[in-house]
């Protein structure tokens, strides 16, 4: 029966990492209403699941792709890939209603922009204050802050070294685990009750996963708006990480 099991898992390991990742959710949301009655969104017990799980895919196999180099759960990988990502992201997008994404206009734009601007300047201060001085190591860094794919692809531009770019992944993780468990508790407080101001808070939140797992667990009418500025968000700071914000960066530090 197990050697029937591993076989199917290993032939069809697209399939068997969807299986996986459904259970992951499933207990994550089970955890969520169980133990902390929906403060806690189930997406950001998951995101720690996955870390986890990626944690000991790596010190029992000694590889570099977590979970993925276990061979039962090598579709693990495909799955969790750019591609499929990507897709997931842009068919969040259709579930807009363009009449209601006009209404952001300037308010969108400059949200955006300091969405981009001041988290790289945090994470870049950080960098720098644990001793980090060259400007590829802090502007890769810094894109983290942005978020952890402005990080890494930041970081492969410039030609950072895989310690700087796993510390940049790392800083946008925490940034989007910390996004989803407080906007619920934020919301009321900020406003956030409307597609406007979710589509505020996307362009300055950033992380798409921080930000739709927070809007879940407070309107997931909402998730569509925060997602489409949070996902312009990221296409931004890809562009500026390693030109505009490296230059700058460069020009202060040498």
């Amino acid at each position: 029966m197990m050697h029937m099991i591993e076989h199917v898992f290993i032939e069809q390991n697209l399939v068997a990492a969807f299986a996986v990742v459904g259970a992951v959710m499933w207990i994550s949301l089970f955890v969520s209403k169980r133990l902390t009655a929906g403060r806690i969104h189930g997406s950001a017990i998951a995101i720690l699941l996955g870390l986890l799980l990626a944690y000991v895919g790596g010190v029992v196999t000694g590889g570099k792709k977590g979970l993925a180099d276990i061979p039962i759960f090598a579709g693990v990988g495909l799955m969790g890939g750019a591609m499929l990502r990507d897709f997931a992201i842009v068919a969040t997008a259709f579930e807009v209603d363009v009449v209601e994404a006009r209404k952001a206009g300037l308010l969108g734009v400059c949200a955006l922009a300091i969405g981009t601007v001041l988290p790289f300047v945090i994470g870049a201060s950080i960098a720098w204050v644990y001793g980090y001085r060259d400007a590829i190591s802090l502007t890769t860094i810094g894109a983290g802050a942005i978020t952890y794919i402005v990080g890494p692809v930041t970081g492969a531009a410039l030609g950072a070294s895989s310690v700087v770019i796993a510390l940049s992944i790392a800083t946008g993780v925490l940034k989007a685990v910390l996004v989803m468990v407080f906007t619920p508790m934020l919301a009321k407080v900020v406003g956030l009750d409307n597609p406007r101001s979710a589509m505020a808070f996307g362009g300055l939140m950033g992380t798409v996963s921080g930000v739709a797992g927070g809007l879940a667990a407070t309107d997931p009418k909402l998730v569509p708006y925060g997602a489409l500025t949070a996902t312009f968000h990221t296409g931004i700071g890809c562009l500026v990480g390693p030109s505009v914000l490296y230059l700058a960066v460069r020009a202060l530090v040498g």
